[in-house]
C-alpha cells in the first residue's frame, strides 16, 4: 500500500482530508511512510457544528506525529445545506471536500473504506480524489492502525463511527440561532456531563426533532446510566433556551418522519435512512411512520415527531464502565 500510494502520488504532494477518526489517520501514516512528512499536510474542515474535542484531536494527532496541519471552514456552505433537510452525504461531497481541495495543491487523500461509496464501485482515483483504503475492510483498517500503532482518541458520541454534531439534528435548519444552537448546545451539554461523571459509553447524542417550531431532545446513552446520571443530562439540557422537551431514549421508539417524494416513493431510500442513517446512532430499536412532506423546500427527511413503545429498559446500577 505504501509503494502504491507513492507511484499514485508522483512528484505531487499529498493533503489529507483529515477528520481525526481511525479511516484517515490511517491514511495519514500511510502517507507519511511513502512519502515522507515534508510532503504531507493534513486538512481539517471546521464547521459550526464542529465538537471541541475534535480540534484538540486532530492538533494532537498532528503534533505528535510530525505532520503539518490547517483548518479550513466550510460553515456557510453545510448551513446552506442543512437548510432544506438533513444531508451527511452531500456535506461530505461538498464541504468537507471540496473545501480541501480548493486548497490543496497537489492530490487530496480521502479515508473512504471498502463499504462507502467510493469503494463500493471500486474507485480508488476520481477527479483529483485519492482513496488508497477503499479496497479495505473496517477490520483491515483497524488491523492496520494496530500495527502502525495508531491510536484514535475519541470524542465519546459513538464507539464506532463519530462525526459532527449537525448530524443529530433530524429536521431543517431554517433558523440557525433556533434550530442550529438547541443542537450544538444540547451535545456539548452531554459531552461536559459525561466527562464530569467520567463515564464511556457506546452511544452518547441528542437527537433534535420535532416541527419547524418546537426542538424535542432525544437523549441517547447506551449502555443506559444511573439514574442520577440521567436527572443530570435531563435538567441541564432542560436549561437550554431553544429545547422546549428532554426525554431520555429508554425503550423502543417509533419515529414520525415527513419525507419529500423522491425519498417517499422509494424503498431502499427509506430502508437507509431508518437502518443505515438512524439505527446506529439511537440508544433502542426504532421503527419509522412515514408521511410524504407537502413542502417543496425539504429535500431530504425530518423526524416530525415521536412515540415511546413497549417497556422501559432497566439503568445499570454501576456507576462506571
Amino acid at each position: 500500500m505504501i509503494e502504491e500510494i507513492r507511484k499514485t502520488a508522483g512528484d505531487k504532494d499529498l493533503y489529507i482530508a483529515f477528520s481525526g477518526g481511525l479511516d484517515s489517520s490511517v491514511a495519514a501514516i500511510l502517507s507519511k511512510l511513502a512519502l515522507g512528512p515534508s510532503r504531507v499536510t493534513l486538512v481539517t474542515t471546521k464547521f459550526d457544528f464542529t465538537y471541541p474535542q475534535t480540534i484538540e484531536i486532530v492538533k494532537n494527532f498532528a503534533a505528535s506525529n510530525g505532520l503539518k496541519h490547517l483548518f479550513v471552514d466550510g460553515s456557510e456552505w453545510q448551513r446552506k445545506i442543512w437548510k432544506f433537510g438533513p444531508a451527511c452525504n452531500a456535506c461530505t461531497r461538498g464541504p468537507k471536500l471540496e473545501s480541501v481541495k480548493r486548497y490543496a495543491n497537489g492530490i487530496v487523500v480521502t479515508g473512504a473504506e471498502l463499504e462507502d461509496t467510493w469503494g463500493q464501485q471500486g474507485i480508488k482515483m476520481n477527479n483529483g480524489f485519492y482513496s488508497p483504503l477503499s479496497s479495505l475492510s473496517r477490520s483491515q483498517i483497524e488491523e492496520i492502525a494496530q500495527i502502525l500503532g495508531i491510536k484514535i482518541n475519541k470524542i465519546g458520541e459513538n464507539a464506532k463511527r463519530e462525526g459532527c454534531i449537525l448530524k443529530h439534528l433530524l429536521k431543517m435548519m431554517t433558523s440557525f440561532d433556533f434550530h442550529g444552537r438547541s443542537v450544538y448546545n444540547a451535545n456539548v451539554t452531554l459531552m461536559k456531563i459525561l466527562n464530569e461523571f467520567d463515564l464511556k459509553f457506546e452511544i452518547a447524542n441528542v437527537k433534535i426533532v420535532g416541527p419547524l417550531s418546537k426542538n424535542l431532545a432525544l437523549v441517547n446513552l447506551s449502555p443506559l446510566p444511573p439514574e442520577k446520571v440521567i436527572n443530570s443530562v435531563k435538567s441541564e439540557i432542560s436549561k437550554i433556551p431553544q429545547i422546549e422537551k428532554v426525554d431520555i431514549i429508554d425503550r423502543p421508539v417509533k419515529l414520525k418522519i415527513m419525507a419529500n417524494p423522491g425519498i417517499y416513493n422509494d424503498p431502499k431510500a427509506r430502508y437507509w435512512i431508518e437502518k443505515g442513517r438512524l439505527q446506529p446512532d439511537f440508544a433502542a430499536p426504532i421503527t419509522v411512520e412515514w408521511k410524504i412532506s407537502a413542502n417543496n423546500r425539504l429535500n431530504t427527511f425530518q423526524v416530525i415527531d415521536y412515540e415511546f413503545l413497549n417497556a422501559v429498559i432497566k439503568t445499570r446500577s454501576s456507576p462506571s464502565i
